[in-house]
């Protein structure tokens, strides 16, 4: 699972020229499902997400607070592209991409677990399988992209033992 994050001061996303969903200041994501992508991807992107620190705290310390310490909101569009790769004739390409049917299910359960893990008044959505007009206005910029793939990986890309997991998911917990 893919989840290209964007600190925003605002987001919006219009189908059919008729506004469907509105944030303040928060998060915009982009979430892409890859298809061999379970309910353990969507838990690991769920916790990045509600945790990743991209505003400064009280006293002007930058990269301190996320996004339940400061009551923002997040605005999730759904985005198989995410998934694409180029052919050798520059045609996209989506056979990484879930698809469509089992997509859906997944992000729902996505978007519920957002809600479960903050308010669910907080968490907005465009309109899956729709063509969106997504409009941001960008605080920073600052963009992140967030990768269960990642998780499964050490930092030179090799792959890491559970026991590795385990002790990173440790050392985290710690520093909160």
């Amino acid at each position: 699972m893919r989840v290209v994050i964007q600190r925003v001061k605002s987001a919006s996303v219009t189908v059919d020229q008729k506004q469907v969903s509105a944030i303040g200041p928060g998060i915009l994501a982009l979430v892409g499902l890859h298809h061999e992508d379970a309910e353990t991807d969507m838990q690991y992107c769920v916790k990045r997400l509600l945790a990743v620190k991209l505003w400064e705290n009280d006293n002007g310390a930058p990269w301190r607070h996320h996004i339940k310490q400061k009551g923002f909101e997040i605005l999730c569009v759904s985005q198989f592209t995410l998934y694409g790769t180029l052919s050798k004739k520059n045609q996209p390409d989506y056979k990484l991409a879930m698809k469509a049917d089992q997509a859906q299910t997944m992000y729902s359960k996505f978007l519920e677990m957002l809600k479960e893990g903050y308010e669910k008044d907080r968490i907005m959505d465009g309109k899956f399988g729709e063509m969106m007009d997504v409009g941001l206005v960008n605080d920073g910029p600052v963009t992140l992209v967030i990768d269960s793939r990642d998780d499964k990986k050490g930092p030179s890309g090799s792959q890491m033992s559970s026991s590795s997991l385990e002790d990173a998911e440790k050392i985290n917990n710690d520093e909160r």
